[in-house]
């Protein structure tokens, strides 16, 4: 065993943190302020400067582009006759925020994940399970670069833990659970299609969901249909639906 290895593990004054870490993630981490910022809600950060936080927002929107790269890469080569709108979908299945919060609940996030439960109310902490588990793969993305993430993320996550072809017959339909929750509860939801920002693909489509007025949910796909999924999705996850 490697000397740094043997005294992150048993003499240094983070090893119990560092073997947790490595019964969770299979290996020991080089960087561990990463790993701890990854589990570091806003609602316990610090300001580090005017407006910016110590927080895992930073991580989570990089490992959600490394997530999706990942995935993306594993559907094109297990279905290698599909079109982009069934790849785009079962990707989309896979790394909902259901899913992930699901997954991350499954392998343990909850002990380590720091927030101040006065601030987050019970609907919003299933989300940050889900938001934990991106930063964390942007955390062993900087770490340790992204073919350790990758081969990571599928022998440890993939594989082990998520049953694509069971969610390719499962039907995930955010934009019907959204209208339904809002006929019910007599409130007023539209898709509007909205102009790309600039400098933006002209195929793409963005779309915003408007519940009473108020947004709560923006997609951007390159089909009208999925963007308007991926908006529906991300108003029921601000919604708890």
């Amino acid at each position: 065993m490697p000397v740094r290895r043997f005294y992150k593990l048993y003499l240094s004054p983070s090893r119990t943190y560092v073997k947790t870490l490595k019964n969770l993630l299979g290996f020991v981490p080089g960087n561990l302020s990463l790993y701890r910022l990854a589990f570091r809600h806003k609602s316990v950060a610090q300001n580090v400067r005017k407006g910016v936080k110590n927080s895992n927002e930073r991580l989570e929107f990089l490992g959600d582009a490394v997530l999706g790269s990942v995935v993306a890469e594993v559907l094109f080569k297990l279905y290698p006759y599909e079109d982009e709108g069934f790849l785009t979908e079962l990707r989309s299945k896979i790394v909902n925020r259901a899913n992930l919060n699901q997954l991350a609940r499954k392998l343990g996030f909850e002990k380590l994940i720091e927030y101040d439960n006065r601030m987050i109310s019970g609907t919003r902490q299933g989300s940050l399970l889900g938001d934990a588990f991106e930063a964390l793969v942007g955390a062993v993305y900087l770490d340790k670069g992204y073919d350790f993430t990758k081969s990571f993320l599928i022998s440890h996550i993939i594989k082990p833990h998520i049953d694509i072809h069971t969610l390719e017959q499962t039907e995930t339909n955010f934009k019907s659970k959204l209208i339904e929750w809002c006929q019910r509860h007599g409130k007023d939801v539209t898709f509007e299609l909205v102009t790309n920002e600039e400098g933006e693909s002209a195929k793409l489509f963005t779309i915003r969901v408007n519940i009473d007025g108020e947004t709560m949910g923006t997609g951007k796909e390159f089909s009208k249909k999925h963007a308007e999924k991926l908006a529906a999705e991300k108003a029921c996850e601000s919604l708890g639906i």
